[in-house]
């Protein structure tokens, strides 16, 4: 696979929107004509030349590209936005909407990541070595569908609002989550291997959620089922089973009302 390197030259004053930094928008194309596609500060058009050091070659389609970004993305923005195919590592931590929109491929953050990575997410991988700020996985601010496929894995904790509005792919948290897990999903799985503040699955119609460790506050519209036996992410455990949100109308299948679960690892 060829590969790019982008060496961040320059701190942006406001934030970068590098939402050209993708492997769909640098196939085909020379250093030079890679440095001159275009970025926003604020409301200001930019170069990408302006900001990174540009090095390497890239490949003649978006699945042959590789992007390696040495150094801190911590003030850019929607770093592989809408990619469809190849692989993104940032070498650093990440700003918001890292893989916004994102349909395929794969991007490997070595660091943290602001709020909103994997916003609308439809395909493809996501990996955060450290910790997620909010709205991972989550639908854009007025619209209803969240993330519909694809796989989001934080190796660290997340905050809150965690698969907002989700109708499908998987979300794994390896540490801990504040609050607002899976609020009005309609689908998808998010994985907690940590613990939970509380408001989990609140307005929940389907899917699943599974956490290993506990729910300090439980939602009223939840009822527990029984206990079963699960293998998740590797993990095998009872699990307590709940059903719910209670609260909202659910779709039947052959004639029986269908429920989002919410699985909880028995002490």
């Amino acid at each position: 696979m060829a590969q790019i390197t982008l060496k961040p030259t320059k701190v942006p004053e406001l934030y970068l929107e590098g939402y050209n930094i993708t492997p769909d928008a640098f196939a085909g194309k020379s250093l030079m004509e890679i440095a001159d596609l275009d970025a926003h500060e604020g409301k200001i058009k930019v170069k990408l030349g302006d900001y990174f050091e540009i090095a390497g070659q890239s490949g003649d389609t978006a699945e042959e590209t590789a992007i390696n970004i040495d150094g801190d993305c911590s003030r850019i923005k929607y770093i592989g936005n809408k990619m469809s195919a190849g692989s993104i590592t940032i070498n650093g931590n990440a700003d918001m909407y890292v893989g916004g929109w994102m349909k395929g491929g794969k991007i490997h953050v070595m660091g943290n990541v602001d709020s909103f990575c994997g916003i609308a997410m439809e395909g493809g991988e996501i990996v955060v070595e450290g910790n997620a700020q909010n709205h991972v996985g989550c639908a854009y601010r007025g619209d209803w569908r969240g993330m519909r496929g694809g796989t989001i894995r934080i190796k660290g904790s997340a905050g809150n609002d965690i698969g907002t509005f989700m109708l499908g792919g998987t979300i794994i948290i390896e540490k801990d989550a504040f609050i607002h897990v899976s609020t009005h999903a309609e689908g998808g799985t998010v994985v907690i291997k940590g613990n939970v503040q509380g408001r989990v699955g609140g307005q929940m119609v389907k899917g699943d959620i599974y956490v290993l460790g506990s729910v300090q506050y439980m939602l009223p519209g939840f009822k527990k089922v029984g206990s079963v036996e699960q293998k998740i992410d590797g993990t095998e455990a009872t699990f307590t089973h709940y059903i719910g949100d209670l609260g909202e109308r659910h779709p039947k299948s052959k004639g029986k009302e269908v429920y989002a679960n919410l699985y909880v690892q028995e002490a």
